[in-house]
């Protein structure tokens, strides 16, 4: 399996799908690479090279006991673009994943990037303090971490079967199949790993990343996603990046990488196929 070794000897597991111009997808907690295989699979095969990695202490990559922070993972992210020597790049962020793409921008600026979108992403900034009065309260993601420390598998599954996916609303109807996909990704993480990692993505700033990004942004989120609020992602994030799209998928949940994945599919191709070769 192809990986790429980082400066502190971790190994990132990437997979790499189909020719042309680069699409780099990154992934949300506590997943891997696995949870865009819907994306990956319609993009590689309409003319697109698709990466997608498995970020340090998620799925096949080394489960280190540190750099479990957005710093580090954005500097992984670099060291599998730059690897690959890809340009022209589109980045493309689902949750945790947005943040990570965020954080590359802020950190490695975009002279190998074409195109940003982010999906049901963390940033700006999920956690509510004194300069982000609207964001969530700190005692949601104390939630988790007891949540993750007590039973994890049994965290894994409350998320997938409720939340996550919008389960929990009247009318839905989330195959077995997806939760159990979720469930099974979500145990392949390192328990540290994936700990650590709620603090990265709920509490980092990204606002000075995003207000670095100067090339053509695709904002895309669920105004019923019940993990990072519509009000607190999808919208604060079009509204601060610098030339913006937003579109909002009503009554959707926060993860739209499968119960909306025709749409997403089609929505990030129409995007792609905008760039000027």
């Amino acid at each position: 399996m192809p990986y790429i070794t980082t400066t502190d000897n971790a190994q990132i597991f990437y997979k790499d799908w189909g020719s042309g111009r680069p699409v780099v997808l990154s992934h949300g907690w506590p997943l891997n690479s696995d949870s865009w295989e819907a994306q990956a699979l319609f993009l590689a095969s309409n003319g697109y090279r698709v990466i997608a990695h498995d970020r340090r202490g998620h799925g096949r990559s080394t489960q280190t006991w540190d750099g479990n922070e957005m710093d580090t993972y954005a500097d992984d992210l670099a060291a599998v673009i730059d690897d690959l020597d890809l340009h022209d790049v589109t980045l493309v962020g689902f949750s945790t994943g947005g943040g990570e793409v965020a954080r590359y921008l802020g950190r490695h600026g975009t002279g190998r990037v074409a195109q940003v979108v982010l999906v049901s992403a963390v940033p700006p900034f999920m956690l509510k303090t004194g300069d982000n009065p609207d964001g969530v309260p700190i005692e949601v993601f104390d939630g988790i971490r007891a949540g993750s420390l007590a039973d994890r598998s049994q965290l894994y599954h409350d998320l997938a079967d409720g939340p996550f996916f919008g389960n929990n609303r009247d009318g839905a109807n989330v195959s077995a199949g997806i939760r159990d996909a979720f469930w099974l990704q979500s145990m392949a993480a390192g328990h540290r790993n994936a700990y650590e990692c709620i603090a990265a993505f709920s509490a980092t700033d990204f606002r000075g990343d995003l207000d670095t990004i100067d090339v053509p942004t695709l904002v895309i989120h669920g105004d019923d996603d019940q993990v990072v609020p519509f009000s607190v992602g999808g919208q604060a994030s079009a509204e601060r990046i610098k030339g913006a799209r937003l579109v909002t998928y009503p009554g959707a949940p926060h993860g739209i990488t499968d119960t909306h994945k025709e749409q997403l599919g089609s929505d990030l191709l129409a995007f792609l196929n905008e760039k000027e070769i």
